[in-house]
């Protein structure tokens, strides 16, 4: 299957659908051995996938858990660029959806992912201490630390 996304000269776009997993006043992130940060559950939506249906099959392929979706909670517009990686050099441009996943009562997962060939590891962050860690989306922490009952449109702009 191919991702809803496409690079051309200078510039990558994609569609992308991600999980706000939320266990005893934690929330998940995934990082792994290429990056110098952490990163929400989720990924490119595939052509002829929903959102919803992107986000389950991402959750249960990072996690190894099936979780099941509470609601749509951000609509999150991010612009950003790589100074390494394998988006060096690109002006990234990212839509995705958050979904607020059902919570299950406990953190255990079987995760047995990977990413571009590197093993991710699955990080419980407890919310008030989000802001010690180097993880994206940016605006997690605030987000999850005031209520909300409706979609959240979010646009961050972490161009260097």
């Amino acid at each position: 299957m191919f991702d809803c996304g496409f690079t051309k000269e200078n510039n990558w776009f994609r569609y992308r659908a991600a999980a706000i997993i939320i266990e005893n006043e934690c929330v998940l992130f995934v990082g792994n051995k290429n990056e110098n940060f952490l990163y929400s559950v989720g990924g490119g939506v595939h052509m002829g996938e929903t959102a919803e249906q992107a986000v389950l099959r991402e959750v249960f392929e990072e996690t190894g858990i099936h979780y099941e979706i509470d609601r749509l909670a951000v609509i999150h517009e991010n612009f950003f660029d790589e100074s390494n990686g394998m988006l060096k050099g690109l002006n990234c441009h990212e839509i995705c959806f958050y979904y607020l996943m059902k919570p299950r009562g406990t953190q255990e997962l079987h995760s047995n992912s990977y990413s571009c060939g590197a093993k991710e590891e699955m990080h419980w962050i407890p919310i008030k201490d989000l802001d010690k860690y180097k993880a994206f989306p940016s605006f997690m922490k605030e987000y999850l630390s005031t209520e909300h009952c409706g979609i959240e449109h979010i646009i961050t702009d972490e161009r260097i």
